[in-house]
């Protein structure tokens, strides 16, 4: 009887970290990180967050596929914006080890003068191995 409380505890716990991370603040918190590493221009962090096959969809660029090739267009893209700043507006769980994120960004270009940037952006977080990673990232602009 101890060991059935004592595994039951246990799946409690791992089954309320599955939630937990589907949660609005989690998901604000993970994409905080995101953030702050591509503010600070550090590319391989940034590209750390996503899965090893997840997708990169940018406005008027071609897909990009791939940790390497993820790093490789963070690193170009923050020669010419910065400040990033993201607002979690909802998260739905789309299973144990998913969820989409929908959000608003706004950055900054590093053009003289800098003009202000606005958008909105859908992730698809998957749990992998214990940790939670971007799968799939498409944003536009609000003009």
């Amino acid at each position: 009887m101890r060991r059935i409380l004592m595994l039951a505890f246990c799946l409690g716990v791992l089954g309320a970290g599955s939630a937990l991370a589907q949660s609005k603040q989690m998901v604000q918190t993970m994409s905080d990180k995101w953030a702050a590493a591509f503010n600070n221009g550090d590319a391989a962090s940034v590209a750390a967050m996503y899965a090893k096959d997840a997708y990169v969809l940018p406005p008027g660029g071609p897909m990009v596929k791939g940790r390497s090739a993820i790093e490789a267009f963070w690193r170009q893209t923050a020669h010419q914006v910065g400040d990033a700043k993201l607002v979690t507006v909802d998260v739905q769980r789309l299973g144990r080890r998913s969820a989409r994120e929908i959000g608003t960004v706004t950055l900054e270009t590093k053009a003289q003068p800098p003009q202000q940037i606005a958008g909105k952006y859908v992730v698809v977080w998957r749990r992998i191995g214990g940790h939670w990673l971007l799968a799939t990232d498409i944003w536009n602009a609000d003009k």
